[in-house]
């Protein structure tokens, strides 16, 4: 139960506190920043959410309960914990849920109901789901190997304005590990943009399940990164990107996006009200067929001849 998942934590947290309490030496654990806490709250928060629609936790849980002491045990083997503060654990914590979450819907049977799209560059369709709302779901094949879609969707992340003209700016804020960033995106503003210009500060994460690779994204909070003139802070409750090397044939890839997001319309006017939900579910599903015209484009002009 929810209640049973909250003792759980507090008991985990209980024990990780007593253990550095017994370490030898003194301020093993600098006291917690306001946003250390924050981290803690949303991570927390999500993770009840993960309970209560039935996915399991995973290494993720253990993770969060002994983050302050793993900022103090010595390595073992090739693991150094020690480089990672608390902060980093959480944003850490923060992109194995999101992926989690992932696996999970990629791992149910929904009812996909198909979207009408002006440009049918991908197959795109959405189901309602507990805790997401709306999810939008593109496929596509895409002519080129899993390998050089990770270079230019997590390596080359902050060059993505140079080929995708809807993203005026992407910047790495943090580098976590090997699989873990912190970023700041900026939509570029159009004027046939019913939405508006939007700014994103998420984790972003890659894992990898046999031969696929994935690339999940979440909201997440960073201080201090104020908001930025003529934008609104919008949200991605969850963005998963699967590389999937094509049965028989590896030089070629299935494509598959999920897609959730929170556009703060309600921060937002048009003709003097709010902007309604219709416009919103028709930008979401358009804008994940315009990024994959942006970068077949881009694949095709950079193909090796």
């Amino acid at each position: 139960s929810c209640a049973m998942l909250r003792a759980t934590v507090k008991l985990c947290c209980g024990i990780a506190h007593d253990h550095l309490r017994r370490l030898p030496g003194k301020h093993c654990s600098p006291p917690r920043r306001p946003w250390e806490k924050q981290a803690e709250k949303r991570v927390l928060k999500e993770m009840l959410s993960l309970h209560l629609m039935g996915i399991p936790l995973g290494g993720g849980f253990t993770l969060l309960c002994l983050a302050p002491a793993a900022a103090c045990l010595e390595p073992a083997g090739d693991v150094s914990p020690s480089q990672f503060s608390s902060v980093d654990l959480f944003y850490i914590t923060q992109g194995e849920t999101a992926l989690q979450r992932a696996l999970s819907i990629l791992q149910q049977h929904t009812s996909w109901q198909a979207e009408t799209m002006l440009d049918a560059v991908a197959a795109v369709s959405s189901a309602a789901l507990p805790g997401l709302g709306k999810v939008f779901r593109a496929e596509v094949v895409l002519a080129v190997p899993v390998a050089r879609l990770h270079r230019e969707l997590f390596e080359g992340i902050e060059q993505m304005p140079q080929w995708n003209p809807t993203l005026s700016q992407v910047k790495v804020l943090q580098r976590i590990g090997m699989d873990t960033l912190v970023t700041h995106e900026v939509t570029a503003p159009s004027p046939g943009n019913l939405v508006g210009q939007r700014d994103f500060v998420s984790v972003q994460h890659r894992g990898r399940r046999e031969t696929a690779i994935y690339l999940v994204g979440t909201a997440t909070h960073v201080e201090p990164l104020p908001l930025q003139e003529g934008c609104i802070r919008a949200e991605s409750r969850l963005s998963c990107i699967v590389l999937q090397p094509l049965a028989g044939d590896p030089g070629r890839t299935r494509f598959t996006w999920l897609l959730s997001m929170d556009l703060k319309a309600s921060a937002a006017m048009l003709f003097g009200g709010w902007i309604p939900t219709s416009i919103i579910n028709r930008v979401l599903p358009q804008s994940q067929a315009d990024f994959i015209k942006h970068l077949c484009r881009h694949l095709s002009a950079t193909a090796c001849p």
